[in-house]
């Protein structure tokens, strides 16, 4: 019977706990759900909203959610609209917080801006609906007077005017004019009113790389190529002109275009032609299908997609990969040396059993492989002694893993941090950076450095 104090505060402990978890806890866990409910302008969750109407003095934009193409444009036109722009006003809505609650059912609108709102925004999600009028700034810049109609309350909250105020039709349709995902991208033709540029993605593992195919076959200039697909990912409308009678009296004036953009991937091909009719104007303009609306776009898009085939070509001159090399001869006016690559380790060719220090020696080699082109001077090479390219400050010759000579590059006169060039992987004369010239290391300078030996003590 000594047990017995313990074991009734044993089953009063256990009472209190059963009580916390069961009562208390739960009711405190509604309180705080209640509380948060309290605080939030737009009690739908997200992703059960199914449609958005946007009312202003000016307009009445309808928007209906569908699971093919997202968020729409059903009146007061139908077309597909801008993902970002409907998502930004859904999102402040969601994220949006009740400061104070500061009149209920009121009799006087005026005061807050509600009596003639800027704006009247309806959601809804499923059947529920909820209508918020959108008012005056409160008190600080940062906040904005909401009516909301299911409990007629003026609210107080956190949203900014900009996500509400002076949203047009315009803003809320789809400017860009092609969906382009970089990753999905394996064919891209350019055709221009005298030439086209064919460029495919090749199918090399693990990570493949973007080439030529008309009117040249050859490596392309991946940096290139990665510009292009940003330019066309930003190529966006700043107006649009629906079909009718303007559309069709624009449409008489674009004739041929400056330039024809196709992009293929695993869901068929995307086109877009640009026009610029009259240069002097200014304006320039854009079509996707020929039934379709016609987009004013911004000129400088004409000249970022108009480029000549040196842009995109591979510009490193010496025409061979850096791992490729099996033998690289190098020749200046004081150096005069063979490096050769044994099972993924270079020696010399005249110093076989020396040891090379490997980092310093990659380093040379990837800079000889990975030297560009900055600029094109002549597109074939005639007369080379303009350009000390008869007698070069420097020659350099690379022999692939086949034995056969595969790259060369060839250095003349130089000045101004440039060096006129000559390689293999490109025809013509070139201009490149001059810095190689200093970077070429002697003979010496590639051995390893050979820690000295100590004295023998007698």
């Amino acid at each position: 019977m000594r047990y017995w104090p313990t074991l009734v505060l044993t089953l009063v402990l256990a009472g209190l706990g059963l009580y916390l978890y069961a009562i208390e806890l739960p009711q405190k866990e509604s309180l705080d759900r209640q509380d948060i409910a309290d605080k939030k302008v737009l009690l739908f969750d997200q992703d059960t909203l199914s449609g958005l109407i946007l009312k202003t003095d000016q307009q009445e934009l309808i928007f209906a959610r569908t699971s093919e193409k997202g968020w729409v444009l059903t009146s007061p036109l139908s077309t597909e609209a801008d993902q970002r722009e409907v998502q930004s006003l859904i999102r402040a809505l969601v994220t949006g917080m009740v400061t104070r609650s500061v009149e209920d059912h009121p009799t006087n609108l005026s005061p807050y801006g509600l009596d003639r709102p800027v704006t009247t925004i309806t959601v809804t999600a499923g059947v529920a609906k909820e209508t918020f009028l959108i008012g005056d700034s409160g008190p600080l810049t940062s906040t904005l007077y909401v009516l909301r109609e299911s409990d007629r309350k003026v609210l107080l909250t956190n949203l900014a005017s900009k996500d509400f105020v002076n949203k047009t039709l315009m803003t809320f349709r789809r400017k860009d004019l092609l969906r382009v995902s970089q990753s999905d991208v394996d064919r891209i033709r350019l055709t221009y009113p005298t030439t086209e540029i064919v460029l495919y993605q090749g199918q090399e593992k693990p990570k493949s790389k973007w080439k030529l195919r008309y009117p040249i076959e050859a490596e392309a200039d991946q940096n290139e190529v990665r510009i292009l697909l940003f330019r066309l990912e930003d190529l966006k409308a700043l107006g649009i002109v629906d079909p009718g009678p303007e559309h069709d009296a624009l449409a008489k004036t674009l004739t041929a275009p400056k330039v024809k953009v196709t992009i293929h991937t695993v869901d068929g091909d995307q086109t877009v032609k640009l026009y610029q009719p009259d240069p002097a104007s200014g304006e320039a303009f854009a079509e996707t299908i020929a039934t379709g609306p016609l987009y004013r776009v911004n000129p400088t898009a004409i000249r970022d997609l108009t480029k000549e085939l040196f842009t995109f070509q591979d510009k490193r001159l010496l025409g061979i990969d850096f791992t490729d090399i099996a033998m690289l001869s190098v020749k200046t006016s004081t150096e005069d040396y063979v490096l050769i690559n044994q099972q993924k380790e270079w020696v010399l060719e005249d110093q076989p059993t020396a040891q090379l220090d490997q980092q310093v020696t990659d380093l040379f080699v990837s800079r000889v492989a990975n030297i560009p082109a900055e600029e094109r001077v002549v597109k074939q090479a005639g007369p080379l002694a303009p350009y000390g390219l008869v007698t070069p400050t420097a020659e350099f010759i690379a022999t692939g893993r086949d034995g056969k000579i595969a790259g060369k590059l060839l250095i003349g006169s130089h000045a101004n941090g440039l060096a006129y060039a000559m390689g293999q992987r490109i025809p013509g004369i070139f201009q490149i950076r001059a810095d190689l010239l200093t970077q070429i290391p002697i003979k010496k300078d590639l051995l390893t450095s050979q820690p000295e030996k100590a004295p023998t003590v007698r």
